[in-house]
């Protein structure tokens, strides 16, 4: 009986350590071969720079994927501060001169969670959303959202690449062929 109340516990003490909650919609395939773009992340953090350094992993994990005619918007369109109140209008810049930029798939989306918790073990905790549109139908074509926590001795960057990888998983892409 002991026992069992000991691996409940540990059970339930796993459980809240580490989550991540994935929802997809998709509609088809789509071509990795077109020109994809990614625009400017909502920082609605409290964290300085962290819809930057989301922006950083997603083009990563997008190349990766097999996305080989991705861009990123101009610096000049970058707004990641504290206070901006200007986001809206700043997105739909980024979609004009993806537009202009003859870009099919705009990437965009927010950061939700970035930072260390409060409290003697800090853990990680990430979560963002992320949605593509094709900008020749106007339709989102794919959305997911992600989060999850960490351990104590994590880094914020792991966890923030785990969350990333999960939330582009369903992402409708043929897989990526090795380079010989």
């Amino acid at each position: 009986m002991r026992f069992h109340l000991l691996l409940s516990t540990a059970a339930l003490a796993l459980a809240g350590c580490a989550s991540t909650i994935e929802s997809n919609t998709g509609r088809g395939s789509l071509d990795a071969n077109a020109s994809w773009a990614v625009l400017p992340l909502t920082n609605n953090t409290d964290t300085p720079q962290a819809a930057l350094s989301a922006e950083s992993l997603l083009e990563h994990l997008l190349r990766k994927r097999g996305v080989s005619g991705l861009k990123m918007y101009p610096a000049t369109l970058s707004r990641d501060s504290l206070f901006e109140p200007s986001e809206r209008k700043l997105s739909e810049e980024a979609t004009v001169w993806a537009r202009g930029s003859g870009v099919r798939y705009a990437v965009s989306g927010s950061v939700e969670e970035w930072r260390y918790k409060v409290g003697l073990d800090g853990e990680p905790a990430v979560g963002i959303t992320l949605k593509i549109t094709d900008l020749v139908t106007e339709q989102v074509v794919w959305s997911s959202a992600a989060a999850s926590s960490g351990w104590s001795r994590q880094a914020l960057s792991g966890v923030a690449q785990a969350v990333m990888r999960d939330a582009l998983t369903s992402l409708p892409l043929p897989a990526a062929v090795p380079a010989k």
